[in-house]
């Protein structure tokens, strides 16, 4: 395995320089691929380049037996097909073992939302009477005002909110940057916590970062993600809402309101539009809820 390892090392490097791929992305890949080379070893006594066509098949087949998901699987052979496919531009192997598998078809699963009530009850969960409430208050405006990604939301700093504009400039997936409108809430939310909270809780420390904790570093996903699930339950909401559901939330309202697709599409970030338009099925279903209910017949 020590081969692979420094494979593996060369594969996610070429990964970050072609693509600018996050460290999350990249430690996704390498899990995958780090797990079948230990199956490839102990099953087959082989390293990673000299997998054959039906080893893969064999590993695909191994997972299902122990109820591996069809996403799951989805995800892993594209972490192998992207492997291999970098071995042979770079003549390490003479032939693609991924060729002619397919990936199991998935079914399409729409992305859980809120209602615009549920937001205003989660948006007024926190108590602004306090420094780490007003902190939070000002979060969660942002992130529905803007869909950011949680990773985009914690990774912005005091430089990247523009006041006069109205805008916040985020870092998104592949270091792509974009600006988005924050709206008049969430920048009066911001401007209160930077004058009221902020310098408290920092205690006169320097720090970069918008959203600080009381270490005096950014909010991390992982913190949020916990400040997110006990506001729920105080507001009364399902155990499961993630910082990702405002995502949606955002995304499903503005269509819902009228919104361009297109306009949404640059608001997320997303680089291809396909990715957005699994919004309008949510809209869709939502209209026809509303229709069952209030229609007459």
């Amino acid at each position: 395995m020590a081969d692979d390892s420094g494979l593996l090392d060369e594969f996610c490097d070429a990964l970050w320089l072609e693509d600018g791929l996050s460290p999350n992305t990249l430690s996704s890949y390498r899990r995958d691929l780090r797990l079948f080379g230990r199956w490839l070893a102990a099953q087959r006594g082989r390293g990673l380049m000299e997998a054959g066509h039906a080893d893969l098949l064999d590993y695909l087949a191994h997972l299902f037996r122990k109820s591996a998901k069809p996403r799951s699987a989805a995800r892993l052979l594209s972490s192998l097909k992207r492997f291999y496919q970098y071995l042979l531009r770079q003549h390490r192997i003479t032939l693609d073992p991924t060729l002619q598998i397919e990936a199991p078809r998935l079914p399409r699963s729409l992305p859980k939302s809120l209602t615009e009530t549920d937001v205003e009850q989660l948006l007024a969960a926190p108590d602004v009477n306090t420094v780490f409430g007003l902190r939070d208050k000002a979060m969660l405006e942002t992130l529905y005002a803007c869909g950011l990604r949680v990773s985009e939301l914690v990774g912005v700093k005091v430089a990247q909110v523009s006041h006069d504009m109205g805008v916040v400039r985020v870092t998104g997936k592949g270091s792509k940057e974009r600006l988005v409108p924050l709206g008049e809430e969430s920048l009066d939310w911001i401007r209160r916590y930077l004058e009221e909270a902020r310098p408290a809780i920092l205690g006169g420390a320097p720090a970069e970062a918008l959203f600080v904790t009381a270490r005096g570093g950014a909010m991390t996903r992982q913190a949020f993600w916990h400040l997110i699930r006990r506001y729920a339950a105080r507001a009364g909401l399902p155990a499961n809402i993630s910082p990702h559901t405002l995502r949606h939330a955002f995304a499903t309202h503005l269509l819902n309101h009228g919104a361009d697709l297109r306009v949404v599409q640059l608001l997320l970030g997303h680089s291809d539009i396909s990715t957005t338009q699994i919004y309008t099925h949510v809209a869709q279903e939502r209209m026809k809820q509303l229709h069952a209910k209030h229609h007459p017949r």
